[in-house]
């Protein structure tokens, strides 16, 4: 389970033991900083904290925030850090950005529209949250869970419905947004601000082949957010419990399964089978999704026979290019898990769009944005 997964779970157990949460959310980001905005942190009255919002920077003092605000007269506040900052610079923030933090207890209906909307994007459903932030009702919440519209801010009608519709908008792409509507809730307004926030539902990655090194790179890829697929003909290799444990296992022909998934550009194939009457149809079946990330392991020479072979079967040099064979980046790794870490590093790249450079010799921002 990725790190967002389990913040979403907890904040779950939470609600439903119905202890008392506040909700640290990351509002606003001016300049570099650890986190997108849309990254949270969940406290609880004793303290308890689940997520974060700067990797550590300023969460100490927003803990302090937040315990005060359930001790006190649990009103909301906006805490803004910057590198400039007497607190910042205590706690530590020192990536040179400035960071906008919207602390609010999770009372009322707020909690159950964040219950709702963390149950669907644990099932991997279309989610979003919304939440106000200026006015009385500030910390109110509105979400849309596959299309449906649970909750609402308070405020003028106009208002929910221009935040249902952005909100609606940017769950296509699982992206956050601070926007701004007007009194009367128009979306050409500058007076109310809400955040809003969609959950991305996770990409896809297939991994063809039941073998050491797909138990591997599931467990690898699991933990980053992808939802792994472990196919394989071979059902006495497939029924494996160290694949079950860390992927769905599809018994069958791989070339089907892949066909089935309607794959897109987030989403990633790897080929680990080692035999032509898989893998080949396999990365055929894989050249005509949309995947983002095609790979293949084994040798150079494997390679350059089994592209021969894919070319005779009807592929072309253009297509036969967005396979990544051998696959990984050069890191020197020996061991399954190793070669996990070299495969994944490379996947994640090829999704950025970067070439998998040392950090220490390029010029380029570090955080894609």
């Amino acid at each position: 389970m990725s790190v967002v997964g389990e913040q979403i779970a907890v904040g779950l157990r939470w609600l439903a033991e119905e202890r008392r949460v506040v909700c640290a959310l990351l509002i606003d980001a001016e300049g570099s900083s650890p986190f997108e905005p849309g990254a949270f942190t969940l406290i609880d009255a004793d303290g308890a904290i689940e997520g974060s919002i700067t990797g550590g920077c300023v969460e100490s003092d927003v803990v302090v925030n937040a315990l005060e605000l359930l001790g006190g007269d649990g009103l909301p506040r906006t805490l803004r850090y910057g590198v400039s900052d007497e607190a910042a610079h205590e706690v530590g923030l020192m990536c040179g950005g400035t960071v906008y933090v919207f602390v609010h207890e999770l009372t009322g209906e707020s909690r159950t529209v964040c219950a709702r909307a963390f149950d669907a994007a644990a099932r991997g459903v279309a989610a979003g949250i919304a939440t106000l932030i200026d006015g009385p009702h500030a910390g109110g919440k509105l979400a849309v869970v596959d299309g449906e519209v649970i909750g609402g801010l308070h405020g003028p009608e106009l208002l929910d419905r221009s935040v249902s519709r952005d909100l609606t908008a940017l769950s296509e792409r699982g992206s956050s947004a601070l926007r701004h509507y007007g009194e009367s809730g128009e979306a050409l307004g500058s007076e109310v601000r809400v955040h809003l926030h969609a959950f991305r539902t996770p990409p896809t990655l297939v991994l063809v082949g039941a073998i050491d090194y797909s138990a591997a790179v599931a467990a690898l890829a699991s933990a980053v957010g992808y939802q792994v697929v472990i196919t394989d003909a071979r059902e006495a290799f497939a029924s494996a419990e160290r694949f079950s444990r860390v992927a769905t296992v599809h018994v069958g022909w791989p070339a089907p399964a892949i066909d089935e998934r309607n794959l897109g550009v987030r989403d990633a194939v790897i080929v680990f089978s080692h035999d032509p009457k898989f893998d080949e149809p396999a990365i055929l079946a894989a050249l005509r999704s949309e995947a983002g990330y095609i790979g293949a392991l084994g040798s150079r020479r494997t390679a350059s026979d089994r592209n021969a072979r894919l070319l005779a079967a009807g592929a072309d040099e253009e297509a036969l290019a967005r396979v990544h064979s051998p696959c990984g980046l050069d890191i020197g790794a020996a061991t399954p898990e190793e070669v996990a870490i070299s495969i994944m590093a490379e996947v994640i790249a090829a999704r950025s769009g970067r070439a998998g450079e040392p950090l220490v010799a390029t010029e380029t921002s570090i955080r894609p944005r």
